[in-house]
Parts: structure tokens; C-alpha cells; sequence
């Protein structure tokens, strides 16, 4: 998320509240964290974002910061079903102020969701409040001791029988859950849901433009994060690795390799994504038939994440950059952002389009491309540990909107392809209307009746220490 002009970034350090009032006695997680919900819900923005430069900047213990993180990740996550708790322990839940309301959040979640000491959490929690709304404190301390009293009958329901209470327990909204259940059958969607609250792994990749695995590797290790090679479903991952330890990114080696453009930090997911693609790639270029350069057309290339994963895996599997590499995207500022990190990390990009993906002929005129990969605009709901505000955020109808915006985008990329070439479509979702109903959509379409399935791959976020987040992908050929 782009600062506005003049904005404030955010800061947790100090104890005193806004406005010159009394040094909160709240510990100085609790504070940081609250500072944190305030600023996601001003600026309504990704709060990893916004933890980016109060959390992980704030002068705090690695435990303290550990603790910051997950009550403001869990509060995000569940914003709904606190919602929903606190507002029966209040006479008037719209007379609330909102910083008001984002401390007694935060101090519900504890009590709900983390189990502390009631005593402890309603005496943290008006100490909360009171840094923000001294006034206030008394209606803090009598509501937090409502909320412990109802949070002994939560979820109100049997979780195995009733999916209102197990909607709950998850902190998903109800929709949502029934919607994992029976796409998904109870086994799975309740692990779905379970991994999905977990904080999530952290994962790096080499990138080959600037440096060997190997080298990546020695660098990591000697800045003590104990990288682990990385598989997913049985396949390993090159140059993929687990870091154990977090925080040895903030070492002086870490930092330099990521500022010197090698080393990324990217999903174990979407780093198979690109590898898988780069394969397919790797194919075309291999073809005696076309006796052509290969021409690669990346549709959605945002932050230019998978720009770099793909012209690494270009370079691993043949040595060089895709001769021609053609990035299409909607946003202006990512289109800027994606030129000066393609730059840093030394990938080449042969043109940055901003425009209308679903009209493409529009943007890149009669040209046809061996290869074009859609990065789908999709609902995001695999990524819900990275991004635990979406949750709250999308409706059954976004499903359908995105659905119905990447058949158009398959079908607009269709017209772009060479004769021989092939379309590579992925998302970071786990809906069948998204994932499998596009393809099949599309394969029934004018443009798509003569391309068939090469291969699908799915991963499936499991409730795990290692697990990458949940992406589909589809290849398929003319």
C-alpha cells in the first residue's frame, strides 16, 4: 500500500497517547498492536503493509514483536465474529468511538481466541482504552467483564454439528465456512480454516540472474536462518527455501543480498507457479518447429514478484532471460514499481503495459506471443495467513465477478498466442468458480475450443509449520 502525501507512517515507540494524556500502563505489544489496528482501519489497507513499518520497525523484543504480530493478525482475522461478541456486551454498540472499539477488540480477541487470564486481559484492556479515551475507562472495565462472562458459552454451539458455532470458533464468516464445507467436505475445510488463522511460513527464493542456490544458501546460512530446501507436494522447489529463523533477514548479509537483487522473499506456492511456467517455457524455446525467439506476455504482473521468479527460472533451466518479456498490468504504480525492481534484481522486461488486460489487442496491437501467463486477479482467498483481512472483505458475489473477469482475461489472451503456443492461467484462490469453472468455461468458449489441458496443479494450504499458501494452475495448449 502507497503512503498518501503528508501521511503519518506510524510509529509504536513511546507509551504516551495522542494528545499529550498519561503513560498507558498497557504493555508495549498492546500498544504497538493498537496502533497498528488503528492505522489499517483509517487507511483500510493490508495490514502486513502496515505492520511493516510499526511492528517490525518498533523498538520490541523478538518476543514482544512475535506477540504485536499475532494480536493484530488475529484481530484482522476475526474482526467479524468479535464484532459480533462485543456488540451483545454493549448497550450501544454505534455510540462507541472506533479507537475505543480497536482496543476493546483487541482485548476481546485475547480473551476469546488466546485463552488469557480474564483478570489480566481486562486490566491490560482498560489500560488500553485509557491511553486513548481516559474517559472511557470505566466503560471499558464493565464491558471486558461482560465479554468474559459470554465467552464462556462460545462458540454457542456444538462445533461438530452446528456451522454457525464452527463459522465461529474459526473466526470466518458464516457464508464463507459453509462455502469451504461443501466445496471442500468437512475434513478438509476445517483444516483449511485451522492453517489459515496460523502464522505463516517464510520463504525465500534465489534469484539465478544475479546468483547460484548455492551461494544463496552459504549467505543464509551464514546470517543464522537455518534455510531448508523447500517441496511442495513432493516436488522440490529449486532454489526455494524455509527460513527457521525470521529474523535473520535483519542481518547486515541478508539485507545486502536482497538489496543487491539476490535474494527474494516470494511464497513456496508462487515459486512453483513460475518454475512450473518457466518449464512450460523452457519447452517452447526447445521447439525446432517455430525457429522463432521465444515471446513471453505476463498478464497482471503487479509488483513484479513473479517477473523475477520467471526470468530466474528462465536462466536455471536454459542459461538466458526470455528474449522478449511483455508485462501487462491495470495499476499505474505497480507498472512504475515493477521497472525499478526488475532493474534491482537485474530481469529484463521488454515493455511495461498499463491497460485493460481483457482487451489486450488494445495494448499490444497484432503481436503474438508464444507464451502468455495470466497472474489472475482472484479473490486471494489462499493467501488468507498473508492477507487475513479478505476474509471480511469479499462476498459470494466478488467470486463471481472475478470468475467472470478471468474467463474474459483467457479469452482476450487466447487472440494474442502463436499457433503453436501455449496459455498458463494461476491463482491464488481455492473456489472451483475460480480455479477449474474458468478453465472449463474458457474451453467451451469460441477462443478456447481448440486448446486442451497440458497439466493442472494445485497446492492445498494444510494446517502445517511448513506449508506454502494455496495456488491453482492450468496449462494448457493450442
Amino acid at each position: 500500500m502507497r503512503e498518501p502525501a503528508g501521511a503519518s507512517k506510524g510509529s509504536c515507540r513511546g507509551g504516551s497517547s495522542r494528545g499529550g494524556k498519561s503513560r498507558s500502563k498497557a504493555s508495549p505489544a498492546r500498544r504497538c498492536a493498537l496502533e497498528t489496528i488503528r492505522l489499517r482501519r483509517e487507511r483500510d489497507g493490508f495490514v502486513q503493509d502496515i505492520m511493516a513499518r510499526t511492528v517490525d520497525a518498533a523498538p520490541l523484543s523478538p518476543e514482544d514483536r512475535a506477540f504485536a504480530t499475532k494480536l493484530v493478525c488475529g484481530v484482522v482475522s476475526r474482526k467479524g465474529t468479535l464484532d459480533e461478541l462485543l456488540d451483545s456486551c454493549l448497550d450501544s454498540p454505534r455510540d462507541v468511538r472506533p479507537k475505543v472499539r480497536d482496543a476493546l477488540l483487541l482485548s476481546t480477541y485475547e480473551i476469546v481466541f488466546l485463552g488469557k487470564s480474564p483478570h489480566a486481559a481486562v486490566d491490560q484492556g482498560v489500560e488500553l482504552v485509557r491511553s486513548v479515551a481516559p474517559r472511557a475507562a470505566g466503560l471499558a472495565n464493565a464491558v471486558l467483564r461482560k465479554v468474559v462472562r459470554a465467552s464462556e458459552g462460545f462458540p454457542f454451539g456444538d462445533v461438530c454439528t452446528d456451522r454457525t458455532a464452527l463459522a465461529r470458533s474459526q473466526g470466518f464468516p458464516l457464508w464463507l465456512a459453509e462455502k469451504l464445507l461443501d466445496d471442500q467436505g468437512e475434513e478438509a475445510a476445517r483444516g483449511f480454516m485451522e492453517a489459515s488463522n496460523e502464522a505463516p511460513p517464510l520463504f525465500v527464493a534465489a534469484n539465478a540472474v544475479k546468483a547460484s542456490d548455492e551461494e544463496v544458501f552459504a549467505l543464509l546460512t551464514e546470517a543464522g536462518a537455518a534455510p531448508v530446501a523447500t517441496t511442495v507436494d513432493g516436488a522440490l522447489v529449486a532454489g526455494c527455501y524455509r527460513l527457521a529463523n525470521r529474523r535473520a533477514l535483519l542481518d547486515e548479509r541478508a539485507q545486502e543480498a536482497l538489496k543487491d537483487g539476490k535474494l527474494l522473499v516470494a511464497d513456496a506456492a508462487s515459486q512453483l507457479v513460475a518454475a512450473s511456467v518457466a518449464r512450460e517455457a523452457h519447452r517452447l524455446r526447445g521447439d525446432p518447429v517455430s525457429g522463432e525467439r521465444l515471446s513471453f506476455l505476463e498478464v497482471g504482473a503487479g509488483r513484479a514478484t513473479k517477473t523475477i521468479l520467471l526470468q530466474s527460472g528462465a536462466v536455471r533451466l536454459d542459461g538466458v532471460q526470455h528474449e522478449r518479456h511483455v508485462a501487462v498490468d491495470n495499476v499505474a504504480f505497480k507498472s512504475e514499481l515493477l521497472r525499478e525492481r526488475a532493474a534491482a534484481y537485474g530481469v529484463a522486461v521488454s515493455d511495461s503495459l498499463i491497460g485493460d488486460a481483457t482487451e489486450l489487442s488494445a495494448l499490444v496491437g497484432d503481436e503474438t506471443f508464444s507464451l502468455v501467463f495470466i497472474d489472475s486477479p482472484c479473490t486471494g482467498l489462499g493467501t488468507l495467513r498473508r492477507h487475513p483481512e479478505i476474509r471480511w472483505r469479499i462476498s459470494p458475489q466478488n467470486i463471481d465477478d472475478a470468475a467472470a473477469l478471468d474467463l474474459r482475461l483467457l479469452r482476450s489472451a487466447a487472440v494474442q498466442l502463436k499457433p503453436s503456443g501455449s496459455l498458463a492461467y494461476a491463482t491464488c484462490t481455492v473456489t472451483p468458480e475460480e480455479n477449474e469453472g474458468v478453465i472449463d468455461r474458457f474451453l467451451a468458449s469460441p477462443e478456447g475450443e481448440a486448446f486442451s489441458i497440458a497439466s493442472t496443479m494445485r497446492t492445498n494450504l494444510l494446517p502445517n509449520t511448513g506449508s506454502p499458501d494455496a495456488h491453482f494452475l492450468c496449462i494448457l495448449r493450442r
